[in-house]
Order: structure tokens, then sequence, then C-alpha cells
């Protein structure tokens, strides 16, 4: 079941208006969360960023509450504890053309799907050739336009790689395909400011709160190809994968260390 148009629906039956901005042009947003024990992690924080991404775009954004309710109804009615779930919000259908609506009527669809097991191995990286526009107002939105990611996670997927990191304009570290990065420089975290194009991301901001907490010195900072190539450790995070060590970038090998070890440790027991 999914919540589609105010409701619970069958998702064999659920349809899409074919005039739908977000099917015909990524006119729209969403969030991916993960449910742990039947409650949303950082719920409040990703309807905040949807909220923010809904004023960038001049989308009207639905209540709060109504989207609390309906993601209440679609784990219950799927019968989820541990889950991954979706919300998607597109500013609905429209006349031919780029030119929006004047009176948007926005589509709200929320879906759930059984939440993979949670690990914490290691996973390798491939610097792809894609760069990420850190000049584009959509650097700072979780948009549905999602091509250059997926790109780019299909270059890395060519190289045998588990992730895509991605360069901004400037040639700078700006993030992964699906992820946000960190790098330990002289026993110090650090990860690109947002100015570099990278988006707010909810489990970066919890990794960050979690290594203040444990007496870890954070920087953000911009981060060259030379900070990549000495870090004594990178990792990367979202909310379904948590925090994870990188073992390799292309052909450079690298020893998970005991800052990663530490912040995923740490960030698996905040989850509950």
């Amino acid at each position: 079941m999914i919540h589609l148009g105010g409701r619970l629906v069958d998702a064999s039956a659920a349809r899409i208006d074919p005039a739908d901005r977000g099917f015909l042009l990524a006119d729209g947003l969403f969030e991916t969360l993960r449910v742990y024990d039947g409650k949303a992690f950082r719920r409040e924080a990703h309807l905040a960023r949807l909220s923010a991404g809904a004023c960038v775009l001049g989308l009207p954004m639905p209540q709060t509450g109504e989207i609390g309710t309906a993601i209440a109804e679609t784990l219950d009615a799927n019968r989820l504890r541990e889950a991954s779930l979706r919300i998607t919000l597109t500013r609905g259908p429209g006349q031919r053309g780029l030119l929006p609506p004047e009176e948007p009527a926005p589509t709200l669809m929320i879906t759930a799907y059984p939440a993979a097991q949670i690990s914490l191995a290691p996973m390798t990286a491939h610097v792809a050739s894609i760069r990420r526009n850190e000049h584009s107002p959509l650097a700072q939105v979780k948009s549905l336009a999602y091509l250059d990611n997926i790109l780019a996670l299909r270059e890395a997927g060519e190289t045998g790689c588990d992730e895509a990191l991605l360069l901004n304009t400037a040639g700078r570290l700006a993030s992964g395909s699906r992820s946000n990065v960190f790098l330990v420089l002289d026993g110090k975290l650090a990860t690109p400011p947002l100015s570099e194009g990278v988006l707010a991301g909810i489990t970066r901001q919890s990794v960050l709160d979690i290594a203040a907490d444990a007496g870890i010195e954070t920087r953000e900072m911009p981060l060259t190809m030379a900070d990549l190539a000495r870090a004594d450790e990178v990792m990367i995070c979202n909310s379904l994968l948590q925090v994870r060590a990188l073992s390799r970038i292309d052909k450079r090998t690298l020893s998970p260390g005991p800052i990663a070890k530490s912040l995923a440790e740490r960030y698996r027991a905040l989850t509950g």
C-alpha cells in the first residue's frame, strides 16, 4: 500500500496524472528516511529540509501534520517497523510548456519498503567524471532531477565500485552520488561546506554532532584532490547507509580507521 492523493491505495492501482510535472519535468522534491522500530528517524529535520526546498521551488508545502499522518498510515498499512520510507512531492499537473501553473495542485506520495539489513562493512568509491554544479540552486535542494547522480553512480559501478565521489566545477570534493563525504586529516574530521555544492544531509549533521560530543575536532572546509589523496580515513554517510568507511578509492587502498569505526558505532547507537 502507498499513500497518494491523501489516501491509501494499492500500489498496483495507483495512478499519476499524465500531466504531472514531477513525471514530465522532475519538478518536485523527495526525502528518504529510515524507520527504526516504527519511528521515522529525524523526521522533523527531513520535513524541514523538504519545506526549505519547497520554498526554493515555489512549491506549496502540505501541512507537517498531514505528512506525519500519511507516514504513520503507510507504515501501519504495510505492517512495517523497520523500513525505508520515501516522501515525494511534485508540483502536480500543469499545462504544456515549462512555466508552472498559477495555482498548482501538488502531488504527495508516501512509499515504504522493508529496510535492508544494516551493514558496517567498508565500501569502495570512484571519483566520477561528472561534476556537481555548486552554483546551481538545486545543489541545496533534494530535487527529483537526479540524472547527474544516476550517471555518476553508473560510472562507479562500471569500475566495480559501490559509490561515486563528485567534484564540483572548481575541481574540489563535493559529495557522493547519494551520500555526504568526510575525511580524517591529521586526526581531525573534515567535510566540504554547503557552499561547495553539498546537500545539507540529515545524517551529515548527525555525524558532525556525534563527533563534537565525542571530542573529535571537526572542520567544514574546501577539500581538494590532494586532501583526498592524503586522508588517513574517508567515510560516507546517508540515512540508509548510516556511516560507512571507504576501503578503496579507485586504485588507492585505505584501511578503515578508528574514527570511522567510532562514528559508525555511535550513529548506530543513536538510532536505537
